[in-house]
């Protein structure tokens, strides 16, 4: 894929990122592209619903697969804002996503290669490809200003 598709894509997970921010979730965004159109959009509301499983990389998956009307997502690539945890990159094998394109790394729960490595170190019935940096540093600082307006408002 080149760049400026890469870019324009992440641009697009960082905007539902911003919905989350915005709504006082941990800001992580996700989108589903299929033959270079955006088929899902989805952002974290695990506060809001309190439940654990409302990550954005779930929620767009299951969007993905009501709109073609299949759990296979074979043909597809997720573009998300922060490395996906393990029940999301478990998610991302069992939907058969083609590639995951990732803005930053996550040190405390990442499971694409910072804590655990679930794409490459285990042999899966699908191996889901991955490129990370896309857009890291607008993806960090995103994060990074919650935290910060979260620590402050505690004080």
């Amino acid at each position: 894929m080149e760049e400026r598709y890469k870019l324009k894509y992440m641009k697009e997970a960082l905007k539902e990122a911003q919905k989350a921010y915005n709504k006082e979730e941990i800001p992580v965004g996700a989108i589903i592209v299929k033959d270079d159109k955006i088929i899902a959009r989805a952002y974290n509301i695990k506060e809001s619903k309190k439940d654990t499983t409302k990550h954005a990389e779930i929620i767009a998956i299951q969007k993905a697969s009501k709109k073609l009307e299949s759990w296979r997502l074979n043909d597809c690539e997720m573009f998300v804002t922060l490395e996906p945890c393990c029940m999301c990159t478990g998610a991302l094998i069992q939907a058969r996503i083609k590639k995951v394109y990732i803005g930053t790394t996550d040190e405390k729960t990442g499971a694409c290669g910072s804590v655990l490595n679930l794409l490459e170190d285990y042999k899966f019935n699908h191996k889901v490809e991955v490129e990370k940096g896309i857009m890291q540093q607008e993806c960090e600082a995103i994060l990074k200003n919650f935290f910060k307006k979260l620590r402050e408002k505690k004080k």
